[in-house]
């Protein structure tokens, strides 16, 4: 899904058996490398689960923040702080935000 032409939502990045049915981190990190070479970052809202970073050149950021519940208001003070400076880095960054199945939180 793409809200804006720099906003990304998707579900979680998985890998193995997951993968069937979420978007295999692989498939998701040479979508970025391909579409948005070097003017990406990663925004995991799962408390839940993690990956490994490297798959996104550790361009990733975490805000935990749980299935189904509202983020603290210092959390999203955080994520919106980043975004900011993420996007006005260059015109060409985009983000991706995603949490588990890509519509909870």
């Amino acid at each position: 899904v793409f809200p804006t032409d720099r906003i990304i939502a998707m579900s979680f990045p998985s890998s193995g058996k997951q993968s069937f049915y979420r978007n295999p981190i692989k498939e998701v990190a040479r979508f970025l490398d391909t579409k948005h070479p070097g003017h990406y970052k990663v925004y995991n809202l799962c408390s839940e689960k993690g990956y490994d970073p490297k798959y996104f050149h550790y361009r990733v950021e975490r805000i935990f923040i749980d299935d189904h519940n509202v983020p603290a208001l210092q959390d999203m003070l955080k994520f919106t702080a980043s975004v900011r400076e993420w996007m006005s880095q260059d015109e060409k960054n985009v983000i991706a935000i995603h949490c588990k199945g890509g519509k909870g939180r």
